[in-house]
């Protein structure tokens, strides 16, 4: 534990020290926000640092190493000191000045900074296991340790030798650089960067909110500064990372028995629901209606409040249920943040969090006017600092790089905030869209270019767009899913229409509004239609599987249940509608006309003088309005995939609405606090409270299932034991159930191949050669734990991230069992010949896996390795 706490306070100090030297960069880029971006630095820095480190890697300017790490940090800390010497050595010194000013608020980011990481580092610490049988972590440790032990970049793919990784993978390009400058071994970095990434996640939604809080107060108070957003910003963390689905306190109600009744052949409202859905279920009641898996079975005897299901909490992320029309379940997943980080998977989404809320910062930056400046481009001028243009071609490469899905949602708001602005600035004319145009195609071209040797080596699954023609996501599982974010949202239109009167034009929100979904829709039934002209036999096939035996039979079919469940669709129109209908009546004056007056501004007769800064509910109704049309996508199209089907479309589209809707809905219930008086406030906080009840079971509960109550159980039995055993040091032994080191698992259960896995990480570099089995499995433990590339890992996973398959299903399915089985000598040294292999490692898993023709591997090959039954044999 000991050696954990030094691990996680050099990484605490180093990304407070780098947040502090890279805020003078922050400085100059967010000039419209009220914290100058300090929420942001660390983010920031992290960003540039990691980008300069692996572009000069991919160069061959730099080595993978110390020094080359150290080389980039000194690079991007000159960088931010230049850009923004005016502002640190000029005569005024300004942002000396700002810094003075606001200690109150730089300590308290500080505190929360500290006391996110801390928490989320113990909880990371009461379980750290990354087992080698299950999750995505193993895929994970297996790229941070493979980046650890690659000279160069591209690096090595773990589990495909002579190929480098076809991911997107930066970060775990900087989990790699965090762990070799702090010295931190991989396993003990995969939990590190997790509490990083909730850190950074946490101060991000802090820092926004705050930013729209007090543009807001500025505007309402006609540009006095008074009060303070500092508490009230903690709800922006709040609803991103803690607020979850309403499944888990169903969990609790369904465990209770609560609501559960019915009988077969009972005739009322919940038996006309479920023949409604075509459900072939034993009793109609609320939970069949309700048909989530698990939740529309029966209750466990005898009733009890706490859920005590089988990992109970993983059904919260497998709340859209998709029926086919013949009744085949399909699994779909629809992940929100607080899973996420309970689970403790460091996938791409989750990676990414941080450096979405900083594209989402720069685009409210943006919004607000950002730094004057104007960007000749020969053809065409933008009026945007070149500094501004670079680093938000820069930002929104890194996504795509983090993961490629949230470039959508990226140049969404950078191109939205955009559009907003200039209409504010010059008022409605079709020179907007021509200037949107002119902005989104530089911003894109250099984002690519940016990190041209990224999407250089870059192949992927997708192939293009499916039409969802018979899957309607129904309401009541799409409430299940974000009701607790709905609640806020509708509250606060509902708000801005009724109380603060701001203009509207319904009949446009309603024809925008109503066209797209019909387009949407429409555009669906082409693509059925052109599938059905391309690939006559295969949609042929599919429709009788289902019972159909023409097409216009299955549109009537399908059309009938999108028209049964219209619960979702009405729901989502319920937040576009209005959204659509706000904006245009703020954006379609003619060029020259005034801002319009804010409703906030209506309600004070006496404020007549202009409004210090742009209104920040703009902003916020666009966020809604991003977050609905995520949603809506799914329900008529989805990315072709190998996975066949929309899942991993909703999975992606969902986790990026919850992302914006979490921060417009912690914006919305702050100005509902903040606006509503007397009866009005009480009733809104009743409200919310029954909200959060909803919202926090599922992480109140969930996390000391998962934790095993925090290990505190288990340290309290180590202290007692330790205690009665006279050792010295009972404390030291009792607090070491805790830890970070993510293999300790592997080393306490497979101790042989942990010692062979340790001896090759740090043995000379090769091609490994060991068992080969499915992904989800214990197969693939000793490339993954040491970082060595073997022939092939985790097939099915290098499916997912090529596209294709024949290359490691040769390896994987014939090559490697000839390898071990054949006694042909001649056989098994061609393979060794054909992937350069280097090491071939014989233990427990390759005996059980393989009829093991060990004397060729004796007789011709060096056993350089031994511990217990596993051996390593050396090509000479």
């Amino acid at each position: 534990m000991q050696v954990d706490m030094l691990h996680f306070f050099a990484w605490y100090v180093l990304l407070s020290l780098l947040g502090w030297l890279t805020f003078p960069l922050a400085w100059r880029l967010f000039p419209s926000l009220a914290d100058r971006g300090f929420t942001l630095a660390r983010a920031l820095g992290l960003l540039v640092w990691g980008y300069l480190f692996w572009l000069l890697a991919s160069l061959g300017v730099v080595y993978n190493d110390s020094g080359g790490i150290v080389l980039s940090l000194l690079v991007v800390i000159g960088l931010s000191l230049w850009i923004s010497r005016k502002a640190l050595f000029g005569q005024a010194a300004e942002m000396i000045q700002w810094l003075r000013s606001r200690k109150k608020y730089l300590i308290s980011v500080e505190v929360i900074f500290l006391l996110a990481f801390a928490g989320w580092a113990f909880v990371r610490a009461s379980n750290p296991n990354i087992e080698t049988a299950g999750g995505e972590k193993t895929m994970e440790l297996a790229f941070i340790n493979a980046i650890l032990r690659s000279p160069s970049f591209p690096p090595h793919d773990p589990w495909l030798s002579g190929y480098s990784i076809s991911y997107y993978y930066f970060g775990y390009v900087l989990t790699a650089m965090l762990a070799r400058v702090t010295a931190t071994p991989g396993a003990v970095a995969h939990n590190l960067m997790l509490s990083l990434v909730f850190a950074l996640s946490f101060l991000g939604a802090y820092g926004i909110l705050y930013n729209l809080l007090e543009a807001y107060r500025l505007r309402r108070s006609g540009g006095e500064h008074k009060g303070s957003s500092r508490w009230l910003a903690l709800l922006g963390p709040l609803f991103l990372l803690f607020v979850s689905n309403a499944a888990g306190f169903l969990e609790v109600l369904h465990r209770r028995g609560i609501a559960w009744s019915g009988q077969p052949g009972d005739q009322n409202l919940w038996t006309t629901l479920g023949r409604l859905a075509h459900r072939d279920l034993q009793a109609y009641n609320f939970w069949t209606w309700l048909d989530i898996l698990h939740l529309n079975q029966p209750p466990i005897q005898p009733p009890a409040w706490i859920p005590d299901r089988f990992i109970w909490w993983w059904q919260d992320s497998r709340v859209i249920q998709d029926y086919s029309l013949s009744g085949t379940l399909t699994e779909i997943i629809d992940e929100f943040p607080a899973f996420s980080f309970m689970l403790g998977d460091l996938h791409p989404h989750v990676l990414a969090m941080p450096f979405v809320l900083l594209v989402l910062a720069f685009a409210l930056d943006l919004f607000f006017g950002g730094e004057p400046g104007r960007t000749d481009l020969r053809l065409f001028s933008l009026p945007l600092s070149p500094l501004h243009c670079i680093f938000g071609a820069l930002f929104l490469g890194g996504l795509g790089f983090l993961n490629t899905w949230d470039i959508l949602v990226g140049f969404s708001l950078l191109a939205g905030a955009y559009l907003f602005a200039r209409l504010r600035v010059a008022g409605w004319s079709w020179e907007r869209l021509k200037e949107l145009l002119f902005f989104s195609l530089p911003l894109g071209s250099m984002a690519f270019l940016l990190y041209l040797p990224f999407w250089l080596g870059f192949s992927s699954q997708a192939g293009g767009i499916l039409p969802n023609l018979e899957y309607p996501s129904r309401g009541a599982h799409l409430w299940v899913m974000f009701g607790t974010l709905f609640l806020p949202l509708l509250v606060f239109l509902l708000h801005l229409w009724r109380r603060v009167k701001l203009p509207a034009d319904w009949k446009a929100g309603l024809i925008i509004g109503g066209g797209f979904t019909l387009v949407l829709w429409m555009f669906s039934v082409v693509l059925g239609l052109l599938a059905s002209l391309k690939m006559p036999d295969f949609v042929s096939g599919y429709l009788q599987a289902q019972g159909f035996f023409s097409t216009g039979l299955y549109l009537g079919a399908v059309t009938l249940r999108r028209l049964t469940f219209l619960g979702g669709l009405l729901t989502l129109l319920a937040l576009i509608i209005p959204s659509l209908a706000f904006l245009w009546a703020r954006y379609k004056p003619v060029r020259g006309e005034e801002e319009e007056q804010e409703g906030v501004l209506a309600q004070h007769p006496a404020t007549h003088l202009p409004a210090p800064a742009p209104s920040p509910l703009p902003f916020v109704i666009f966020l809604i309005l991003i977050g609905a049309v995520l949603v809506l996508a799914p329900e008529f199209i989805y990315l072709r995939d190998l996975f066949g089907s929309r899942m991993n479309t909703i999975f992606k589209f969902y986790y990026q609405a919850w992302l914006v809707w979490g921060l417009a809905a912690a914006f919305g219930t702050a100005l509902l606090f903040i606006e509503l008086r007397k009866a009005w406030r009480w009733v809104w906080g009743g409200i919310f409270a029954l909200n959060l009840v909803v919202a926090l079971a599922f992480p109140v509960l969930a996390l000391p299932n998962k934790t095993a109550d925090f290990q505190v159980p288990a340290f309290r039995a180590t202290l007692q034991a330790a205690r009665l055993a006279g050792d010295p040091s009972p404390l030291r032994t009792a607090f070491s159930v805790w830890s970070l080191d993510g293999a300790r698992w592997f080393h306490q259960f497979y101790p042989d191949d942990a010692a062979a896995s340790d001896w090759l990480a740090s043995a000379p570099p090769g091609v490994i050669a060991e068992a080969v089995g499915g992904s989800y499995t214990g197969y693939a433990r000793i490339s993954t734990y040491s970082g060595a590339s073997s022939v092939v890992g985790w097939i099915g996973h290098e499916d997912q991230w090529r596209g294709t398959f024949d290359e490691q299903r040769q390896r994987g399915e014939r090559d490697i069992p000839l390898l071990y089985q054949s006694n042909v000598w001649e056989e098994a040294q061609a393979i060794i010949q054909k992937y350069a292999i280097r090491y071939i490692v014989v233990g427990t898993l390759e005996r059980s896996t393989y009829r093991v023709y060990e004397i060729n591997f004796q007789r011709y090959l060096v056993p350089v390795f031994q511990s217990g039954n596993v051996i390593i044999y050396q090509v000479p």
